[in-house]
């Protein structure tokens, strides 16, 4: 559970935005958004879909993107995992293409595909030689615009989906756990349901469903294509608007409020399955970051809680390896925290621990609220908070060699209404964070009122039963 934090990793996580912006004019030369982020440009297709590009000139290869700000927090009750589901139907043909063929003709260019589903966005991507880059947007630009596929290819995907759904999250108690957390902590919020969506609506999912989701959320106005890599930007955008801007413009549907209502105790669930060991997760709410121009109380709060959340596990040797793994008071086999933070919906803090042998969950709680409470009593050292931060903006700036990630993080910024210098900004509201705003907020919102506690109680193995390879829970899924 130890992991320094970057901002690529941060953007994968969950808080709360602003709604949709209008789709602005068609594109002119001044239609480029300023940015502070090396070689990223923004621009607006003539059908309002949004532009992204990062030239990056160091190696002959290019990542295209597309992004759509539809995600499993767009769902109904009773159609939970359609977002996924329309994924995976994404490549089971278009007007052009047979079943499979899009990926085919990916790596005949010497390429590789695949996407991905949150809860809050739907990502498709190709990565190939940089002078096949046309080949690419001709090819997903006919699947946005032209996705079909016959009503038996939906039912034979759909039972991909279901056995995807049995080997993450049925199989896996700590993935079970994670799903029945959510469930119990959220009332109003979408985030309560699954990412894969629950069995039962899977059992009753019909083509229409997904056909239904399709016409609905993928229109220009609510997707982006992000380009880095060895490209030329003016070039870039004039094969954009020939193969995206032609795309019939419509309105993006108007999203519903649905804010969680502020809880008023603490939540407890137990999740009994067959198991090595017992685990305990507690997840607080708090604020998210909302913006990051001017930042408000709350912004600040959630800034200075991601510090707090390296504090406690960002690094080797953190607070919480030293005072629950190690020493003659050990109480966990490991222990780690989390601060999910942006995103379109609500925001979380969750503090887990695996007891070790002999502990029971209730001492790894009572530790790792410890902890916590340590750092309000306390406070942390200026040369702990620097080592953090040091930390920090030397993992972004690794992340930055890499294309994939260049294009990840740019698109992840722009699902979530951020800017394309959203990394710069963040960095530079974090290296502000100071000791006393640290542990102010350990000290104001780790309460019991705001607190659902999760506890996986271990059952017998079957020994007739074979065991599959853990998976990390609440990820984006494939």
């Amino acid at each position: 559970m130890k992991r320094a934090l970057t901002l690529l990793g941060l953007v994968a996580c969950l808080s709360a935005w602003a709604q949709n912006p209008a789709p602005a004019n068609p594109p002119s030369e001044s239609s480029a958004t300023p940015s502070a982020a090396v070689g990223a440009q923004q621009f607006t297709l003539s059908n309002g879909m949004q532009l992204i590009v990062q030239a990056d000139r160091r190696a002959p290869t290019a990542v295209h993107m597309v992004w759509v700000r539809v995600g499993s927090m767009d769902e109904v009750d009773g159609t939970s995992g359609v977002a996924h589901v329309l994924e995976h139907m994404m490549f089971k043909g278009s007007k052009q293409l047979p079943a499979g063929e899009f990926s085919r003709r990916v790596a005949a260019l010497g390429g590789r595909d695949n996407a991905f589903t949150s809860r809050d966005y739907t990502g498709y991507y190709q990565q190939i030689p940089s002078e096949r880059l046309e080949d690419v947007m001709r090819l997903e630009s006919d699947r946005f615009a032209n996705n079909q596929w016959p009503d038996d290819e939906f039912r034979r995907e759909l039972e991909v989906v279901k056995e995807e759904r049995r080997m993450r999250t049925d199989d896996q108690p700590r993935a079970a756990l994670f799903e029945q957390l959510y469930a119990t902590a959220y009332t109003a919020s979408p985030y309560r349901r699954p990412v894969v969506g629950w069995m039962s609506d899977l059992d009753a999912m019909t083509p229409d469903d997904a056909r239904a989701f399709f016409r609905k959320w993928y229109v220009p106005s609510n997707a982006a294509v992000v380009v880095a890599g060895d490209v030329d930007v003016a070039q870039v955008r004039r094969l954009a608007e020939k193969y995206y801007g032609s795309i019939p413009a419509r309105a993006t549907p108007e999203r519903k409020p649905r804010t969680e209502p502020a809880q008023l105790g603490v939540r407890r669930l137990t999740v009994k399955l067959p198991a090595e060991q017992a685990m305990v997760t507690l997840a607080f709410k708090v604020p998210g970051i909302s913006q990051l121009e001017t930042l408000n109380a709350q912004d600040q709060d959630a800034l200075a809680l991601l510090v707090l959340s390296e504090v406690l596990s960002g690094y080797s040797g953190a607070r919480l390896e030293r005072a629950l793994e190690q020493g003659p008071r050990r109480v966990a086999d490991s222990a780690g925290s989390s601060a999910s933070l942006l995103g379109r919906g609500p925001s979380m803090f969750m503090l887990t621990g695996i007891p070790a042998a002999g502990k029971t969950a209730a001492e790894v709680e009572a530790a790792l609220r410890a902890e916590v409470q340590r750092v309000a009593r306390e406070g942390v050292a200026a040369a702990e908070l620097e080592r953090v931060k040091t930390q920090w903006i030397a993992g972004s700036v690794y992340e930055r060699d890499s294309v994939f990630n260049q294009a990840q993080g740019l698109g992840s910024y722009w699902s979530m209404h951020l800017p394309v210098d959203a990394e710069e900004r963040l960095l530079q509201h974090l290296r502000k964070v100071t000791s006393a705003q640290v542990q102010d907020v350990a000290a104001r919102y780790f309460g019991d009122d705001q607190l659902t506690v999760a506890t996986l109680e271990p059952q017998p193995l079957d020994p007739g039963k074979p065991r599959r390879p853990l998976s990390a829970p609440d990820q984006p899924l494939h």
